[in-house]
């Protein structure tokens, strides 16, 4: 049995806890892992109380729903991937690239669909990236 101390995810490197931890602090893929973590919380929030002020169509909603809880999640997947394989580089670039187009772009066309209806095709290449990102932590 494992005391409150022992990480839920254990650390591949040999170097103390301490060094470990301030390494994780400094990888740019945790740093976006919290950043699009937060920001999928706050488009989230925003979707259900400010956003039916100004979309009424309940497809358009959900679809900035679906926007959200897919990046809330992956940023969730790049956290654990940066910790549990962080030299997979690979995983976590197409994670962070996929949540940008896939994410971003939905909510883009949501808010402004004439202006931004160029970014149509960025939603599935970032679908792809996601996929690709989980395929990329298998190997």
């Amino acid at each position: 049995m494992s005391d409150e101390s022992t990480p839920l995810i254990p650390i591949a490197t040999t170097s103390t806890s301490a060094a470990s931890s301030s390494n994780a602090k400094k990888n740019m893929y945790w740093t976006l892992g919290c950043v699009y973590g937060a920001t999928a919380v706050a488009f989230g929030a925003f979707g259900a109380h400010g956003l039916k002020k100004v979309v009424t169509d309940p497809a358009k909603l959900s679809s900035f729903a679906t926007a959200a809880h897919y990046q809330l999640i992956h940023s969730v997947v790049l956290l654990v991937a940066t910790r549990a394989a962080p030299d997979n580089k690979l995983a976590a670039g197409l994670f962070t690239a996929g949540m940008t187009m896939f994410s971003g772009s939905i909510y883009a066309l949501v808010l402004d669909p004439a202006r931004f209806r160029f970014l149509g095709p960025v939603t599935p290449l970032g679908g792809l990236c996601l996929i690709g990102g989980w395929a990329a932590l298998a190997f």
